[in-house]
């Protein structure tokens, strides 16, 4: 079988534990090393992914295994013995272009020449030219960073961030296109707690960068709420990317609860990521570091996430 293939299990459930009591639960997934998996195997990994101790018994009812991609289920590890490559690196990021749109209603960004192919050639030895241009955009263009100094004046502009909060961060990805829908937008605690995040960037695939440059991308996007910002600042995440319009909802008036939170407790925020359905849920590390611009809140950046063993 392919060793770049996600496999995962479909059943329901019924768990008796030694010192009494019981879990149950219908149509439960879970990630999968392997097809190859027998009924006990299968089970060992859900023990393993609920974290469940004193297990007498797990019956396992209508166990279906099916090629689907991982959701990053607890427990599951690489199969043993699967081939291994170089280092993979993820774009994570739009191109930014002339004329592009990034949030409605903000600028787009203008590329004009400063000194072209052209001219240069008076100004070199024969056979040399360069080209020099320049551009104009505001800060929110492509896929961004916002710094504490975005939202806060006292908090820590573009040259105060400290480097190692920005490159080579574990990551935990969360792969939410099934998680969420139109009545119910907002990405809760309760999606995000079988994670430890603790030191990670925490990024969320929503799916809705498939929208990005057309007029759908401005309206009914899925966000972060407050109540899901706070989780993450206690559970010790240090940077949250979005692949969406925005990390909160802009639908809601002027309130913008999860960037007060996650600026105020110094947590970076990423926006407008692309490309989140090419990672696993975790084992990568992401990068996303601006230029070191004073006086400044936010900037384009390449971000990208590098993937070893794969």
């Amino acid at each position: 079988m392919p060793a770049d293939t996600d496999y995962r299990a479909h059943f329901d459930f019924d768990i008796r534990f030694a010192n009494g009591g019981g879990l149950a639960g219908t149509g439960f997934r879970l990630d999968l090393p392997s097809a190859d998996l027998g009924e006990a195997e299968v089970a060992t990994l859900l023990i393993q992914h609920l974290g469940l101790a004193l297990v007498d018994e797990v019956e396992l009812r209508g166990l279906r295994i099916v090629e689907e991609p991982h959701r990053g289920s607890r427990g599951v590890e690489t199969v043993p013995g699967a081939p291994t490559a170089s280092r993979r690196v993820v774009d994570l990021s739009h191109p930014i272009r002339a004329g592009l749109v990034t949030y409605p209603g903000l600028p787009a960004p203008t590329i004009t020449p400063h000194l072209t192919r052209e001219d240069s050639r008076a100004r070199y030895a024969p056979g040399t030219e360069f080209a020099m241009d320049v551009i104009t955009m505001i800060g929110n263009t492509g896929t961004y960073l916002d710094s504490p100094f975005h939202r806060y004046a006292q908090g820590p502009d573009l040259a105060g961030l400290d480097l190692a909060s920005l490159v080579g961060l574990r990551t935990e990805v969360f792969h939410l296109e099934d998680a969420w829908d139109a009545a119910r937008r907002g990405i809760r605690p309760e999606t995000l707690a079988d994670r430890d995040v603790r030191g990670a960037a925490v990024l969320l695939h929503t799916g809705w960068d498939r929208w990005f440059g057309q007029p759908e991308y401005g309206t009914g996007a899925p966000f972060l709420t407050g109540e899901g910002a706070q989780w993450l600042i206690d559970a010790g995440a240090v940077l949250v990317g979005i692949d969406s319009l925005n990390i909160d909802d802009t639908e809601s008036g002027g309130e913008r609860p999860a960037h007060s939170l996650l600026l105020g407790a110094g947590v970076h925020v990423v926006e407008h990521l692309t490309n989140l359905g090419e990672l696993p849920p975790r084992g990568a590390r992401f990068t996303a570091a601006p230029p070191a611009v004073e006086g400044f809140g936010t900037f384009p950046v390449r971000a990208f996430a590098e993937i070893d063993g794969l």
